[in-house]
Parts: structure tokens; C-alpha cells; sequence
């Protein structure tokens, strides 16, 4: 993991070993339990159900999942003490060091 990752890839990195719900593009929804996942969103799932769009369920052993093709992941509720929101907080909490500059304009007057 680098240090430039964005937050939800790094997130995403946290929730390995955990189970995971995700939704495709198609519609489709895999529940499993995620072995691996890659910077560009693909993920390798274990013992997976799978929700096909018309209601079917099916049992499968793995799945590989292209990240291109998610729509999104749902993560364990534990991961929301997860330190990397510390470091969200953290920027959040910082008063702005940069001031913004507008530009005066002239309210409630009358032109000519």
C-alpha cells in the first residue's frame, strides 16, 4: 500500500478478510468474504452468494470480480473506526490555513 493510495481504495485494502457485500453495474450482488483486493477496485471473493437480478440465488466457492464493473461495496461496520479516518478528521478539524479571496460586488444599489 502507498502512502498516495486514496482513502476508499485504502479502505477497501482494510476490509480484506472480512465479509462484503458487492453490487455490479448489471445488477448482480455477491456476498462473500474478500481474500484480495487490487488498487484498481478488483477483488477476489470466497465462499460467495450470489443475487442475480431477476431474484435467483447461487452458491459459489470463488469469484473474481472486475473493478470496472462495481457499482458499490458495502464494508463491515467496523471498519468505520478505521484509522484512516483519523487522518480525515484530523484535515477536517484544521482551521483553513489558505484565505479565500472574493470579490466585493455591490449589493442593494442603484445603476443609472
Amino acid at each position: 500500500m502507498s502512502k498516495t493510495m486514496a482513502v476508499p481504495i485504502a479502505l477497501l485494502h482494510e476490509g480484506e478478510g472480512r465479509s462484503i457485500t458487492v453490487e455490479l453495474k448489471n445488477g448482480e450482488i455477491y456476498r462473500g468474504h474478500l481474500d484480495e483486493s487490487e488498487d484498481s477496485m478488483n477483488c477476489q471473493l470466497s465462499n460467495v452468494v450470489l443475487s442475480a437480478r431477476n431474484g435467483q440465488k447461487c452458491k459459489l466457492e470463488q469469484v473474481y470480480v472486475r473493478g470496472s464493473q462495481i457499482k458499490f461495496i458495502i464494508l463491515p461496520e467496523l471498519l468505520k473506526n478505521s484509522p484512516l479516518f483519523e487522518r480525515v478528521r484530523s484535515i477536517k478539524s484544521e482551521p483553513e490555513k489558505r484565505k479565500v479571496y472574493r470579490p466585493k460586488t455591490r449589493r442593494n444599489r442603484k445603476f443609472k
